[in-house]
């Protein structure tokens, strides 16, 4: 009887939120307007102060190696590269000596000397190592002309390198480089310089996804504008959505700069404060104003109705955002600032999100009334006919209804193909994220290339093993001698020497994190020394972020999924309804993974969609996906089951109630999952890799969880746990009759034509519920 209690006191006055809300509207925008203002104003230039990494660990062995690395020895980790092109010297040498035969066939001939050995060459470059090393901001400057190391050399001999490091903070370095990267970068008499290093790679890959990220504003907006117009016909109420969007981004971006003052924030979550921003601000805005527009059909007037509104959908829209902020908040147990930094702009979008969309818009809808309706576009199609929305939906009633019929062929059949698509993704393999996510033209990925496919040994790239500790030059020979002989290792080199300490390169066979190399990295960290030894590098790196997100996944499994078994728990007072929840939300992703595994790690579709394979998946992304996925799969998800138990708690007919919610829902969710999907894919057409992996992977997501989990999967589920979806144990239940939501709280069971005894079933609901 509880449920009737609640209804009785709570169908005629608004709560204090309601009345704050709605008491003076005008206030309220204008406040939300200067807000808004200060944001903009608080959150420029943020992206200026993001990183581009955070894929490593703060505790693993390999970062203190680094800054150990760093402090002592500053060559032994260069950032910045000069790739340094003889070619031109090359060919007026080899006019000269052969007449205009090619230069490297006269090298073979003659035995001449490479062209990066030319006189001429060794003068312009070392001149240019002088006066790198003289540049404020820079140290440990070394080339092939002062070291003769063979790995700073290419094979053919045309090109070399000159390494450098620019220590600090990454916005400082990034400045530095953008400093001197004009004085080296072109010609210098006989040779053509060109930038690259991590430093070089981060920066241009910054530079990308800024210009990227506007392109995807720009393409986002106007579309979406056009699919709302569509969606609700009124080009007026098309618009609110779209406010409470751009209110949420500018919100959260205000957010990230605070943040940015006290820890490290990724350039990469501005893309999730996009792509959210605008998805779920739309979500919400889309459930609270249909319901204001059903209000207003049954009659209500406008505060009725915005008050009725907000003690429903808006109940509904407040736990929808908690689960997924929960979501998100998971990935804050990671120690990988790349993942946090996502939580961080996760959380604040969410609940920016949800808070414009229960402040702003019931205050707009107050302000507008039946004007919500104006300029509707779909009148000029209906012709007269009537404008209220009781009738919308009846396609997904009927098709629910057809569902249920064939439950268990459904059900079977829908989840066999899921469990199919995403096979695939058994064959994961994870690596990391390098110069290759940068479209093939990127300078610096140019670069990067050269080093790659024409040098030895990646300079920068390859595996260094630190020695601290009393050691003599025998045991130092020693130890060389020993991982020169590991398997893998294709050269060690070292030590150098400094302080009581010592470094070793070891340049590993095959790629520079390929799983031969990670091997090698387990095999020089067990390997015996008579001083104490820490290893880096990319590889070493990799290896240590696997082992800390595989630590901590169980973790952030768990909070996910016992918050959303709680939260779906208040929401439906049944333990069985969560559990579904949850089974079907991770069946939902099944697509997303076994997709990213076929085209991104195998390369199908590479040429289409405009990346580079490398054969493997940076080990963040299908945390990142799984959080962003499952949250907005849970986003659906309750606004499908909020409507389901309305109206079994008006009825307790449990087959009505799914056709209810389906046909109530079905179009909206749809809608919504569209509109998200076009802003994800508009992120997706990012020249960057991950972004572009993580914009089209969630908007497939997204879709396969709106029209085949929502659609199909869930009725076919309900149908067969029948009456059993609303059990719980009683005290389990006396608890959520104390302590739930529930959008019945006013529910008017004769404004809906296909309820025409609901009326008289209140009084069964407790009843049948037990």
């Amino acid at each position: 009887m509880s449920e009737v209690k609640k209804s009785a006191s709570g169908s005629g006055r608004g709560g204090g939120w309601t009345r704050f809300v709605t008491a003076r509207p005008r206030l309220t925008l204008l406040v939300a307007l200067v807000l808004t203002a200060l944001a903009v104003l608080a959150g420029g230039g943020v992206a200026d102060r993001m990183g581009s990494g955070g894929w490593e660990d703060p505790a693993a062995e390999s970062t203190y190696a680094t800054k150990a690395l760093e402090r002592r020895f500053p060559g032994s980790q260069p950032n910045v590269l000069l790739l340094v092109d003889a070619s031109g010297a090359e060919a007026a040498g080899g006019a000269k000596a052969a007449g205009g035969a090619k230069a490297s066939g006269a090298t073979k001939a003659t035995g001449a000397a490479a062209p990066v050995d030319n006189p001429a060459v060794v003068a312009e470059a070392r001149r240019l190592a002088e006066r790198l090393d003289a540049e404020p901001g820079v140290e440990g400057v070394g080339s092939y002309w002062s070291t003769g190391s063979p790995a700073l050399r290419s094979e053919d001999g045309r090109q070399a390198v000159i390494a450098a490091r620019i220590p600090g903070e990454e916005k400082d370095a990034a400045a530095v480089l953008d400093r001197i990267a004009p004085t080296y970068r072109g010609t210098h008499g006989p040779v053509e310089v060109s930038l690259g290093g991590g430093l070089a790679v981060r920066h241009e890959m910054q530079t990308v996804i800024q210009e990227d990220l506007l392109r995807a504003e720009l393409i986002a907006l106007p579309v979406t504008l056009v699919l709302l117009v569509m969606v609700f016909g009124s080009a007026v109420a098309a618009l609110l959505p779209l406010g409470v969007g751009i209110v949420a981004i500018l919100g959260t971006n205000a957010v990230l700069r605070g943040i940015t003052e006290l820890t490290d924030v990724s350039v990469f979550a501005q893309n999730l404060t996009t792509a959210l921003g605008l998805g779920l601000a739309i979500d919400y805005a889309l459930f609270v104003v249909r319901r204001y527009r059903e209000e207003l059909a049954a009659g209500a007037d406008t505060h009725t109705a915005v008050r009725t509104t907000l003690r429903t959908a808006g109940r509904t829209v407040l736990f929808s955002a908690l689960t997924v902020a929960v979501s998100l908040a998971a990935m804050l147990v990671f120690p990988q600032y790349f993942l946090r930094s996502f939580a961080y702009a996760g959380i604040a979008v969410v609940l920016l999100a949800a808070t414009a969309a229960l402040t702003l818009l019931p205050a707009a809808l107050v302000l507008l009334g039946d004007r919500v309706n104006a300029l509707d576009l779909r009148r000029l199609l209906r012709r007269g006919r009537a404008t209220g929305e009781a009738g919308d939906g009846a396609g997904w009633g009927r098709a629910a209804a057809l569902v249920m019929r064939r439950a268990p062929v459904f059900a079977v059949v829908t989840t066999a193909g899921l469990v199919l698509l995403g096979l695939p993704f058994l064959g994961v393999k994870f690596g990391t994220a390098d110069d290759r996510q940068l479209p093939v033209t990127a300078s610096s990925r140019v670069v990067q290339d050269e080093l790659r496919d024409g040098f030895p040994g990646n300079p920068g790239g390859g595996i260094t093993v630190l020695a601290e500790g009393a050691a003599t030059p025998a045991q130092y020979a020693d130890y060389r001698e020993r991982i020169s002989a590991l398997d893998g290792v294709a050269r060690a080199e070292g030590p150098v020497t400094a302080g009581g300490a010592a470094y070793f390169s070891v340049v590993p066979d095959g790629e520079t994190v390929g799983a031969d190399a990670q091997r090698v990295v387990g095999e020089l960290r067990t390997a015996g020394a008579p001083f104490a030894t820490s290893v880096t590098g990319p590889a070493a790196v990799l290896v240590d972020s696997k082992d800390a997100i595989a630590e901590r996944l169980p973790w952030a499994a768990g909070i996910i999924v016992l918050v959303t078994l709680l939260l779906v728990f208040l929401l439906t007072g049944s333990v069985v309804v969560p559990v579904q929840a949850v089974l079907l939300n991770a069946l939902s992703l099944t697509a997303m993974f076994g997709a990213v595994v076929w085209v991104f790690q195998e390369g199908h579709l590479a040429g289409f969609l405009g990346f580079t394979s490398t054969g493997d998946i940076e080990t963040t992304l299908p945390v990142l996906m799984f959080c962003v996925a499952f949250g907005l799969s849970m986003d659906y998800g309750v606004f499908l089951l909020s409507r389901i138990k309305e109206e079994y708690d008006a009825t307790g007919d449990h087959e009505r109630s799914v056709r209810f919610g389906l046909r109530h829902t079905g179009g909206l969710i749809t809608a919504a999952a569209v509109i998200l999907a076009v802003v994800m894919v508009a992120i997706g057409t990012s020249r960057v890799t991950n972004t572009k992996m993580l914009g089209l992977g969630v908007a497939l997501a997204v879709l396969m969880d709106a029209m085949v989990v929502r659609s199909l999967l869930v009725p076919s589920v309900m149908k067969l746990t029948g009456r059993l979806t609303w059990w719980a144990p009683g005290p389990l239940r006396r608890f959520h009759d104390r302590f739930g939501i529930s959008e019945s709280d006013s529910y008017n069971p004769s404004a809906d034509p296909d309820v025409e005894e609901a009326s008289g079933k209140w009084r069964e609901t407790t009843s049948l519920r037990g």
